[in-house]
């Protein structure tokens, strides 16, 4: 069972208004996933489109929402932990 930690700056971005419904559910089923079966069971599912990050996100992994809307994450694999940083329209300038 993997556990997920969220930057403090997650839960205020995802309660502001400007986030769609569609992407809240669809940020509890990525959860849902990441419990369960951790980073691997995304990259199993091709919607998602896992893939690890380059230049200034180099170390992080990003999986869609949607077309916009991304989960930016680090993986913490000896302790089973994934650290959820940003859930962002798709703007990967570090915050």
């Amino acid at each position: 069972m993997w556990r997920i930690e969220e930057h403090r700056t997650v839960d205020k971005e995802l309660s502001s208004a400007r986030v769609p419904v569609e992407i809240l559910k669809r940020y509890e089923k990525w959860k849902d996933i990441v419990m369960l079966s951790g980073p691997t069971g995304l990259r199993a599912i091709k919607g998602f489109r896992d893939e690890a990050l380059s230049g200034e996100w180099k170390g992080f992994r990003s999986s869609r929402l949607n077309e916009q809307w991304r989960v930016i994450y680090s993986v913490v694999a000896d302790t089973f932990l994934v650290r959820v940083v940003r859930v962002t329209p798709h703007d990967y300038r570090k915050a």
